[in-house]
């Protein structure tokens, strides 16, 4: 946009000064395309096609592969060549008898030509008319919508979203069919021109709330943003903290559901991911799935997640910790036989313990980055072989295998990557504080990281809230996920008017059949 803004200045400079500005749109075409073909000069993929209708002389801009030219050769060129047989026309002429596309609006200022142009749309610019036409026709190839392969499902909507924005909005405005459901767009990155869209519920959303989420929005100064990462690390309260502070997530039922709890979130135009905020600790435990069992499951899984992510974090730095510190607490069978298992290994726990978080992170990464069939194979059958061959080769012992392999599997279980590899990196550390200081170390660790936990903030709402500060009907659906009928009020840390949720009396109860022991 500088550049463009320099070759404007330049040309009104070299022109004779007039009451009209340089940056407005000519009535005279052939300086109008002048104009633009210095701005995109050496852009080898600008088409700048021209039309003689009749006595009529108009071009079409446009980025080649960004727009669909059938819809502009039989909405846009094809209606021009029948129908314009006078020599003087008019935007309104235009855009009411000859554009025949759903969207249409007339531009008067050159910048905005560029700006919808770099935007994918069309823009008309007609001789002797000073005002451009945008035509909305964008298209070109896509990736369709398929299901989310992050957040897959057995019980929910298929349904995941792309890298198109308006198809992103459009799924979640078929989820939310409401008039309150309201969508502003913005564009962020001086060069890429990033579009997004900032999704809320009028009246469930408080209004300090979007007020803050605009405002860290507007600081952004960069000249690109080429993935929604890029505004996550922007926008975060605490940049310095190992834990995600944003939930991200590509599954349009998700959205839908957390902007009925009073959150905003945010659609970046190509990325997949969209961007929900506040979040808590607790979001990042939770699956869209759950909400689509009956509560009994959801109440299992939940539980199951929380003790494997408590695995996850301190189950090494347990088995490092007993081993070198405190081996009265290990059962005497037990002892003599990881006793017997280490009796070679020429490392301590903790070394031992590094080697092989170490080598299935390297593993795990491995097979991430490879083609998806090879890289499962390598994940497997590295694991198996490297894992038995250091076991034979005396270098680390079977029980430490055993111990990485079932955090590596507890890992697996935290339903959000971001907080899945928080939990990851943490583990590090809690294995050196158990080798120097054994179960006080992991003591010691486990006091600084809630410390760090509770002072968190997340656009103001406690990182641990319902749990801290506690709140009842916050903490229905957070350690257990209760039945839907008794879920009435939606977080009360979100959202502070039309709190209810649904109607009373909604508890099923038995009905007069079944009293009777016939089926109702």
């Amino acid at each position: 946009m500088r550049k463009i803004k320099k070759i404007l200045k330049n040309d009104q400079s070299r022109s004779v000064p007039s009451e009209k500005s340089e940056k407005d749109i000519e009535a005279d075409l052939h300086v109008n395309i002048e104009r633009l073909k210095e701005l995109f000069k050496d852009c080898s993929d600008i088409v700048f096609r021209q039309i003689l209708a009749g006595e009529v002389e108009a071009y079409l801009l446009f980025v080649d592969g960004l727009i669909d030219t059938n819809s502009i050769q039989l909405h846009g060129i094809n209606q021009m060549l029948k129908e314009v047989e006078r020599e003087r026309v008019t935007a309104d002429f235009l855009v009411e008898k000859i554009l025949s596309v759903s969207s249409v609006n007339e531009i008067t200022k050159l910048d905005d030509v560029v700006s919808n142009i770099l935007k994918g749309n069309t823009v008309l610019l007609v001789d002797r008319v000073p005002t451009g036409i945008v035509i909305d026709a964008k298209g070109g190839q896509r990736r369709s919508v398929s299901e989310p392969e992050t957040e897959s499902v057995v019980r929910g909507p298929r349904e995941g979203m792309t890298e198109s924005l308006r198809v992103n909005t459009a799924l979640v405005r078929h989820k939310i069919r409401s008039n309150r459901l309201k969508m502003l767009s913005k564009d962020v990155g001086e060069e890429t021109k990033t579009g997004m869209a900032i999704l809320y519920i009028d009246g469930l959303v408080s209004p300090q709330l979007l007020e803050e989420v605009q405002a860290r929005l507007d600081r952004i100064k960069i000249d690109g943003v080429l993935e929604s990462g890029y505004i996550e690390e922007l926008i975060e309260d605490n940049p310095w903290s190992v834990f995600p502070q944003i939930q991200n997530t590509e599954r349009p039922d998700t959205i839908a559901a957390n902007l009925l709890e009073g959150r905003v979130a945010l659609i970046i135009d190509g990325t997949p991911l969209a961007l929900i905020m506040p979040a808590t600790f607790w979001q990042f435990m939770q699956a869209s799935e759950d909400y689509y069992h009956r509560y009994h499951i959801s109440i299992f899984l939940r539980l199951l997640r929380l003790i494997f992510v408590f695995i996850a974090l301190t189950l090494p730095s347990l088995y490092v910790a007993v081993t070198t510190y405190h081996q009265e607490m290990i059962p005497t069978n037990l002892l003599f036989s990881i006793a017997a298992s280490r009796e070679a290994i020429p490392f301590p726990a903790l070394v031992e313990a590094l080697i092989m978080e170490i080598s299935f992170e390297a593993l795990r990464e491995a097979g991430v980055r490879l083609p998806k069939i090879v890289g499962q194979a390598v994940s497997i059958l590295g694991a198996l072989v490297i894992g038995q061959a250091a076991v034979e080769a005396g270098i680390v012992s079977a029980p430490m295998v055993i111990v990485v392999s079932i955090t590596g599997i507890a890992s697996f279980t935290i339903p959000r990557f971001n907080m899945a590899i928080s939990i990851r990196l943490l583990r590090f550390p809690f294995i050196v504080l158990a080798g120097m200081f054994g179960l006080f170390g992991i003591v010691l660790g486990i006091l600084i990281l809630l410390t760090h936990l509770c002072k968190m903030r997340s656009f103001g709402i406690p990182y641990l809230s319902p749990v801290s500060p506690f709140s009842w009907n916050g903490v229905k659906d957070v350690f257990i996920r209760a039945p839907w009928w008794s879920m009435n009020k939606r977080p009360n840390q979100t959202v502070k008017k039309d709190t209810t949720r649904e109607g009373e009396n909604l508890k099923p109860s038995p009905g007069k059949g079944s009293e009777e022991g016939n089926p109702t």
